[in-house]
């Protein structure tokens, strides 16, 4: 059967569609400042392309932590009390200035300052989600570990794999926003040293990755896509016109 102008047109539109449907990590610059970021389709979340970038922004701008504390001077912990961030002691607990380590109170008091900046165009930059599951697991409701398992193809046992969507990922532990339910002394973290989930002490300096829900800003369409779109839409209206004819 010989397919039709406007069938072939659709049928490459839908193809195109289905192409992007499938992947499952976007990167792209937002709209606002230009900031590179990636979009996770399983999560439906944006993380930052930088993987450490509380150390990238503080190596920029040596005030960092000040600007940090400004925007959350403390913390009211319902199992610790209330944590003063950045107080004598406690700038050099809650932040590593040299390695981009944090601890979980650093982690809340970061992602509350890059929602003040509004940072890439959002104001809701949080740490990411755990399903408090002592696993090798990337189920849903575990946001590091479906990033790590079901985006970046990890395994149980080995180090993140290194790919062209992120920056400075560090074989290390990372902070999730997840307190331990039945002791909020501690918090659940994941670890990228080899995909285990687990939990420790609020004080442990760990890294930091941010997310925001939802995709930040809009995704410019590639110039090559724009062009095969338009062009598809230029033969569908010939063939209106000759049959008009």
């Amino acid at each position: 059967m010989s397919l039709t102008t406007p069938q072939l047109a659709l049928g490459l539109l839908f193809s195109l569609t289905a192409l992007n449907a499938q992947a499952a990590l976007t990167s792209y610059y937002t709209a606002v400042g230009n900031i590179p970021v990636v979009y996770s389709s399983v999560s439906n979340v944006t993380w930052t392309q930088d993987a450490n970038l509380f150390k990238t922004l503080y190596d920029a701008n040596n005030n960092l932590v000040n600007l940090i504390t400004i925007v959350t001077p403390s913390y009211s912990d319902p199992s610790w009390g209330l944590q003063v961030i950045g107080d004598v002691g406690g700038a050099v607990d809650d932040f590593d200035t040299s390695t981009g380590r944090l601890s979980w109170w650093g982690g809340i008091a970061f992602t509350n300052y890059l929602n003040s900046i509004n940072y890439a165009g959002s104001n809701q930059w949080r740490l990411p989600t755990s399903n408090a599951i002592f696993n090798y697991n990337g189920t849903a409701g575990n946001e590091l570990g479906q990033l790590f398992y079901r985006e970046l193809g990890g395994r149980a046992g080995y180090t993140i794999p290194n790919t062209a969507n992120f920056t400075n990922e560090q074989a290390y532990v990372y902070w999730s926003d997840t307190e331990y339910a039945t002791d909020p002394f501690i918090a659940w973290y994941f670890d990228t040293t080899n995909g285990y989930q687990d939990h420790d002490f609020k004080h442990r300096q760990v890294y930091a990755w941010a997310v925001s829900p939802g995709r930040v800003s809009a995704v410019p369409v590639p110039g090559a896509v724009w062009l095969m779109g338009t062009g598809l839409v230029g033969l569908l209206g010939l063939k209106r016109r000759g049959h008009a004819g």
